[in-house]
């Protein structure tokens, strides 16, 4: 985090932000903005779908169980597909899913030395494993389909499983927008035995810019849409399932709460289980679970994402892509003087 492009914000009520989110907005210590909402990634999956497959979902599965559910599940003449995933181009798009998953086959975007990886085993296991799930159990045009694209297709009954941020919960198990709400269950993000989950770190936060003239007025307003009574404003208004998520340990600690929002102890599981500063099985020179934090990443990544869009879309090989995808990223770093 560049310190000096933002003020401080630890005076700020911040006695229960849950840890690994208030990790990520601070440097040395020092809170530099404040959590509006947490995330990680989860699986969300249809559990009518599964018991007709007469299979159980386990709380913390691997990607041989995802598979298995996706092939259980899809039936292509009822335009139902067993996995919906991240297909569209873009840093924060398939690049954020893929790039969590890759840390689960071992894989990362550079060694200690800050050479690009793609030409390694793990990533090529890991987009074989992507591209062998879309392609067999996806839905057509997953290349173009992205959050909102696969939580439309989800909340219409589309997919049996989605794997995507944890905010999604709320919006998948809302009946006036969900025709499949009654039917949701949530796991952990796949892992492939290795010791690291498939699922991200991602916090949507205020901030108050160094440079800003009203410094204290902005800080009276973070701090009253990052509170309790905040949170409690909107339950009042909207319920205690759509309040603003991952960021207080007593949200998960008030029973209200945890009545209403059947996904929240998986939320928080999944929050907890995501490290920045390890993101992966081997060692890496950067911080992130699903980005690399230099400022130089949106603009390769979205590069990448467009290489690895084309491959699910056809118009590539898996290998082809993944060539691509080295020599981009090993231009672009060596450029940035890594």
């Amino acid at each position: 985090m560049d310190r000096a492009r933002y003020t401080e914000v630890r005076t700020l009520p911040q006695d229960d932000f849950l840890p690994a989110i208030a990790g990520g907005l601070s440097k040395d210590g020092t809170l530099y903005a404040a959590p509006f909402y947490g995330e990680s990634s989860m699986v969300m999956y249809r559990k009518d779908l599964m018991e007709e497959a007469g299979m159980d979902m386990p709380d913390a599965p691997t990607w041989d169980d995802i598979k298995k559910a996706a092939a259980a599940m899809t039936d292509k003449d009822a335009g139902v597909y067993g996995i919906c995933l991240r297909g569209k181009a873009g840093w924060g798009e398939n690049m954020a899913f893929l790039t969590a998953m890759s840390n689960s086959f071992g894989a990362r975007w550079f060694d200690e030395d800050w050479t690009a990886q793609f030409d390694q085993p793990e990533w090529k296991v890991t987009l074989d494993t992507y591209m062998d799930l879309m392609t067999n159990y996806g839905p057509p045009g997953a290349s173009t389909n992205g959050f909102n694209e696969n939580l439309s297709l989800f909340q219409q009954g589309k997919c049996g499983m989605w794997i995507d941020a944890t905010v999604a919960a709320s919006f998948v198990t809302n009946p006036d927008d969900s025709t499949v709400a009654e039917h949701v269950g949530f796991a952990l993000a796949p892992d492939n035995g290795m010791g690291k989950r498939g699922n991200w770190l991602w916090a949507w936060s205020l901030g108050i810019p160094a440079g800003s003239d009203a410094k204290e007025e902005a800080k009276t307003f973070v701090a009253w849409a990052t509170s309790k009574a905040y949170t409690e404003l909107v339950a009042e208004n909207e319920g205690w399932a759509n309040v603003p998520p991952g960021t207080r340990s007593s949200l998960y600690e008030n029973q209200e709460y945890l009545d209403a929002a059947p996904f929240a102890k998986m939320t928080l599981e999944s929050i907890n289980a995501a490290d920045p500063t390890n993101p992966s099985v081997k060692p890496v020179p950067y911080t992130g679970v699903q980005f690399v934090a230099i400022p130089e990443f949106a603009g390769f990544a979205t590069e990448v994402g467009q290489e690895f869009s084309a491959a699910l879309a056809g118009q590539q090989t898996v290998e082809e892509a993944l060539e691509k995808a080295q020599a981009l990223t090993t231009d672009e770093i060596e450029a940035a003087g890594y």
